[in-house]
């Protein structure tokens, strides 16, 4: 009988503590003595069916939670990190893991993800040795075999709509109560349905974390760094993680993205996705960003979001299943202010080769001298497309006294179809097509001077592939062509050029 008997004093303590009540409160409503209740919360008693019927009865708690972690839990986990050969003389025994997943889970957690980095690690030593090795390349070989840069291309080269994600956010949506206001509603919907309680923590307390969950007492810390919109899409993402798991695992699955970390990192970007559909759902989204003719700040402040998350969901509006219409198809960039680029969606697969990426002309890179501007411009590709293009500054977290904010820029891009066959009729290459697409659609093209009085700017792909050599702005010869140099003639560019 004694196998059968239920202790579970660490998931009573957590149960306690989630509703806020002392030792003496729990025992009153239980009619048990306090020190009785201690012994329980210490396993030195078990828990009687009477017991167990009036914590259901009294506090309405589901009898699953009051089950042992077992082969469901993080046990599992631990057992296979104990079963490395690195510890191969540390064998705990089974009573010693349950008693450190169900008595200290965060640990228990925090043991099993400083166990898999480890093996992630080993991993991509194991691979950056083996293609260094077969193919006689430098780190550069195995740079490109990460984990990061593996999903980072797949995303690039692949339209940035899910509808199935879409149709998880209506279900999420449709659970809410749209009058409380939407950052209540998430508040709410995480602790009446996954009994999660959201605390704001001050800088001090989380100085480098966005997002903590302590599994003890079922509490969300989010960190006040956070500005507001910033903490909606974290609640929204940790409502897509928690509800819509399987929808994320088939999207991996149908992406072919494999390995433990990739997958990760995959389904960080994809629930992402499906929190700002939640934020900004994708009818009413498209209704009103035709109404304001896709003005991203009159969106951004109508749906409480920043800049950076309506340039995103604006490129998601290519779902064509069902009823639905597609919108413009525009594409995105993100960059830093050394120039590196942090990510790249497009409708239609981001034109990489096509349309830059790293030209130093492109007004994402002059956003930065114009802090909380929006940079409107034209420019034309070495093919002749013309694109109309929206830059504007975005802050990240805020910091104290002191601090250097992080700052990037986001490029919101369109091919503007007018401007492109003018252009084509100017050089005689097509006849005039009198298209009014595209960029004369959106609210900020009323910055820009006429296409017919004004020439868009020539831009280019990264300065080693563009063979533009009237580019004064250029930072590295072009790999196509040979230079010639010569010693009576030199240009205002590096290397010779002009």
């Amino acid at each position: 009988m004694a196998d059968n008997k239920l202790f579970a004093g660490p998931r009573i303590r957590r149960i306690r503590t989630g509703l806020e009540l002392s030792q003496t409160a729990m025992a009153a409503e239980l009619d048990i003595s306090p020190s009785y209740l201690n012994l329980i919360e210490r396993n030195q008693r078990p828990l009687t069916a009477q017991l167990v019927l009036k914590l259901v009865t009294h506090f309405k708690i589901d009898p699953e939670e009051l089950q042992p972690a077992g082969e469901a839990g993080s046990v599992v986990a631990l057992r296979q990190v104990f079963a490395d050969p690195l510890l191969s003389g540390e064998l705990p025994g089974p009573d010693e893991l349950l008693e450190l997943s169900d008595g200290a889970p965060n640990a228990a957690i925090g043991i099993v993800k400083l166990y898999r980095a480890y093996r992630e690690q080993q991993e991509r030593l194991s691979d950056l040795s083996r293609l260094m090795g077969e193919s006689g390349e430098g780190a550069d070989a195995g740079a490109r075999q990460l984990p990061v840069d593996v999903v980072r291309t797949k995303f690039e080269t692949i339209p940035w709509c899910f509808p199935a994600l879409e149709r998880a956010a209506e279900r999420i949506d449709a659970a809410m109560n749209e009058n409380q206001g939407r950052m209540a509603s998430l508040y709410a919907l995480l602790r009446a349905d996954h009994g999660i309680a959201v605390q704001v923590l001050p800088v001090e307390t989380m100085p480098v974390w966005r997002k903590r969950f302590d599994r003890h007492s079922g509490r969300l810390f989010i960190s006040e760094r956070l500005p507001r919109a910033g903490r909606a899409e974290l609640l929204a993402q940790e409502l897509v993680l928690r509800r819509e798991a399987k929808v994320l695992d088939e999207e991996i699955e149908l992406l072919g993205i494999t390995g433990d970390e990739a997958q990760r990192l995959a389904r960080m970007e994809l629930a992402r996705y499906a929190a700002l559909a939640l934020l900004m759902p994708y009818d009413k989204f498209l209704r009103t960003a035709e109404r304001v003719a896709f003005d991203p700040l009159i969106l951004a402040t109508r749906f409480e979001t920043g800049f950076a998350q309506v340039a995103e969901r604006l490129v998601c509006l290519q779902d064509k299943s069902g009823t639905r219409r597609a919108s413009h198809p525009f594409f995105a960039m993100e960059v830093d202010q050394a120039g590196s680029v942090l990510r790249r969606i497009g409708a239609g697969g981001f034109p990489v080769a096509r349309f830059g990426g790293g030209c130093p002309k492109l007004g994402v890179f002059a956003a930065f001298a114009k802090p909380d501007e929006v940079v409107a411009e034209r420019v034309v590709d070495a093919d002749g497309t013309v694109f109309f293009t929206l830059s504007k500054t975005v802050d990240g977290a805020l910091g104290g006294a002191g601090d250097r904010p992080r700052r990037t820029a986001v490029l919101l891009g369109l091919v503007d179809r007018h401007s492109t066959d003018l252009l084509a009729s100017k050089t005689g290459e097509a006849g005039l097509r009198v298209a009014r697409e595209g960029a004369l659609t959106l609210a900020h093209a009323s910055l820009l001077p006429d296409a017919l009085s004004v020439a868009p700017l020539p831009i280019g792909p990264s300065c080693r592939l563009c063979e533009r050599h009237d580019c004064a702005a250029r930072s590295a010869p072009p790999l196509t062509k040979p230079l010639g140099l010569d010693d009576l003639v030199q240009g205002f560019g590096a290397y010779g050029l002009a």
